[in-house]
C-alpha cells in the first residue's frame, strides 16, 4: 500500500499520457506546429472609372471580393487609373523596368506587341487550352504572336452612328448612306438649330473616330495595313487621305461638331445627344448605357436610331470599326505562387456567367460565344448587334493599328485641325514624319533583338493585316 502511495500517481499519469497520444495520433493532429498558408497579394490595374464603365466595374468588383473570401490567403489591391495615364504613362515606364501590376487591363493589337517581344507578358496558351477555352472566344488574333497567346479579351465593341430619330423625322432626313447625304443632313440641322454631332474630344481619341472612317472611306482598308507595317512605298500624305483630312476640315469649318469639342468630355458630349440638343453621336458601344436623359419615363433610347457611318459612294462596302480590343494581360515576372493565384482569378473572370453579366447589365459585346437574348438588353444594344452581325467587313480602329509613337502624332494633328490650328496637308505630313522616325529606330534594331520593353522597340514586326474581315 505505502508503494502505491509513493508510485501509483507516477504509474497513471503515464498511463493517461499514453493514451492522450495514441488518441491524437489516430486523428492525425499535430498539436504541437500548425501549417500556415502562404499569404499572397496581387495587384490588379484596370481603367473602369468613367461613368459609361460603373456596371463593369460592379461585375469585376464582385468577382474579385467573391474570389478573396474562398481564397482567404490572397488580397488582390484592385486599382482604377485613368485609361490615357495607365496606357501612355505608367505602363510603358513599368514595363521598361519590369514593375509591372501582376494583372491588367489592356488593349490588344499593336499596343501589345513589344511587351510582348521584350517578355513582359504572360504566356496564356496553356491557360486556355487547359481550362477548356479553346475556340470559345469570338477572336483572339490581336492576343496572338508566334502562334500563343498573351492576353485574353473580356468585350467586342463596335463604332457605328447614332442618330436621333425623332429629330430625323421632323425634319424630313432620311439616315444617311453617302457622305453626300451626311453633308446636307449636317447642313439642315445646322440651318434648324441642331448640333449635327455631339463630340466629346477631351481624351483627344473620340475625335479619331470620325478621322479613320473618313480615311477608310476614301483610301479603304489597303493603305492603313501598309502604312501599318511600314511600306516604304506608302506615304500618309497621298491624295486620298488628303481628301479624307479636307473633308473632316470641311465639316469643323460647317460646325457640325459640338464646340468647343477638344474641350468637352464625352459625358457632357452624350448629354448633348440625350437632351435633343444634337442630332447624332459617334462612339463605341460601350457607352450606350449611358443613354438616358433623366426624364421619366426615359424613353430616349427608343427614339436612336443606330447606322454604318456613310460610305463614299453607293456602292461602296459599308465596313465598321470594331473588334475585340479590350482584355486583361498578366505579367511575365510572377513567382509560382502569385501565378497560380492570377490564373485561379482568371478563371473566375472568364466564364460564361460573367460574360452574360457583361451583356445584360453592361451592355457590352460579349468577348466569348454564349448565348443571350439582345432582345432583353434594350433597344440600342438590340440594332448594334444586328448592324455588328450584318457588317461583312470590320476593321480596327487607327489608333489601336498605328505603333503608339505615331499614334500621338495622328491624334494630336486631329485634335489641332479642331481647333483649326493645322491644314490638312501639314497634319500629313507631321504623322508620316513620326511614322518615318519610327520606322527608320525600328528598322535599326538587329534582327534577333526582342527589344528592351522600352518605346523603341514598339512596332508591327509580323506584318500582319490589322482590320478583318468578319467570319
Amino acid at each position: 500500500m505505502k508503494w502505491f502511495v509513493n508510485w501509483g500517481w507516477i504509474v497513471m499519469y503515464a498511463v493517461v499520457l499514453g493514451i492522450s497520444v495514441l488518441i491524437i495520433s489516430l486523428n492525425g493532429s499535430e498539436p504541437i506546429e500548425e501549417k500556415q498558408t502562404e499569404k499572397i497579394t496581387l495587384t490588379f490595374r484596370h481603367f473602369w472609372i468613367k461613368e459609361h464603365d460603373r456596371k463593369m466595374l460592379h461585375i469585376f468588383e464582385e468577382v474579385v471580393d467573391s474570389f478573396q473570401k474562398s481564397h482567404p490567403n490572397v488580397k488582390v489591391n484592385f486599382e482604377g487609373v485613368d485609361q490615357t495615364v495607365h496606357r501612355e504613362q505608367k505602363l510603358k515606364g513599368e514595363m521598361v523596368t519590369g514593375t509591372a501590376p501582376d494583372m491588367f487591363v489592356l488593349f490588344g493589337g499593336g499596343e501589345i506587341e513589344p511587351y510582348v517581344r521584350s517578355n513582359r507578358l504572360m504566356d496564356l496558351t496553356d491557360f486556355v487550352q487547359d481550362n477548356g477555352l479553346k475556340g470559345k472566344f469570338q477572336d483572339l488574333h490581336l492576343w496572338t504572336y508566334d502562334d500563343r497567346i498573351y492576353g485574353l479579351p473580356l468585350e467586342g465593341h463596335a463604332e457605328p452612328l447614332y442618330y436621333n430619330k425623332e429629330i430625323f423625322a421632323r425634319l424630313g432626313i432620311s439616315p444617311p448612306k453617302t457622305l453626300d447625304e451626311m453633308d446636307a443632313a449636317v447642313k439642315l440641322l445646322k440651318e434648324k438649330g441642331y448640333i449635327a454631332f455631339a463630340l466629346g474630344n477631351e481624351e483627344r481619341w473620340p475625335a479619331a473616330i470620325f478621322a479613320h472612317y473618313f480615311m477608310d472611306r476614301y483610301a479603304g482598308p489597303e493603305m492603313i495595313n501598309a502604312l501599318a507595317r511600314g511600306d516604304e512605298d506608302e506615304s500618309f500624305n497621298n491624295s486620298a487621305y488628303l481628301q479624307a483630312f479636307m473633308h473632316f476640315k470641311n465639316w469643323v469649318s460647317v460646325g457640325a461638331f459640338s464646340e468647343p469639342a477638344n474641350d468637352l468630355s464625352t459625358e457632357e458630349a452624350i448629354g448633348l445627344f440625350t437632351s435633343g440638343k444634337a442630332a447624332m453621336y459617334v462612339n463605341g458601344s460601350w457607352d450606350i448605357n449611358l443613354f438616358h436623359n433623366g426624364e421619366e419615363p426615359d424613353d430616349f433610347p427608343n427614339r436612336v436610331g443606330v447606322i454604318p457611318f456613310p460610305t463614299l459612294s453607293p456602292d461602296q462596302q459599308g465596313s465598321m470599326a470594331g473588334g475585340y480590343t479590350i482584355g486583361i494581360a498578366l505579367s511575365s515576372n510572377l513567382d509560382e505562387v502569385k501565378r497560380e493565384a492570377a490564373l485561379e482569378l482568371m478563371q473566375a473572370f472568364y466564364t460564361e456567367e460573367i460574360q452574360r453579366r457583361i451583356v445584360y447589365e453592361g451592355l457590352r459585346i460579349p468577348s466569348m460565344e454564349i448565348s443571350f437574348d439582345s432582345e432583353k438588353t434594350g433597344p440600342v444594344f438590340e440594332q448594334v448587334v444586328r448592324l455588328m452581325e450584318q457588317s461583312e467587313s470590320i476593321f480596327l480602329a487607327y489608333d489601336n493599328v498605328l505603333s503608339p509613337e505615331v499614334n500621338k502624332t495622328y491624334l494630336k494633328v486631329i485634335e489641332e485641325i479642331i481647333s483649326g490650328e493645322i491644314a490638312p496637308n501639314v497634319a500629313l505630313d507631321q504623322i508620316q514624319a513620326a511614322s518615318k522616325q519610327y520606322w527608320k529606330q525600328r528598322n535599326s534594331l538587329l534582327p534577333d533583338d526582342q527589344g528592351s520593353g522600352g518605346e523603341e522597340s514598339y512596332g508591327n514586326q509580323r506584318g500582319e493585316i490589322p482590320g478583318y474581315t468578319r467570319r
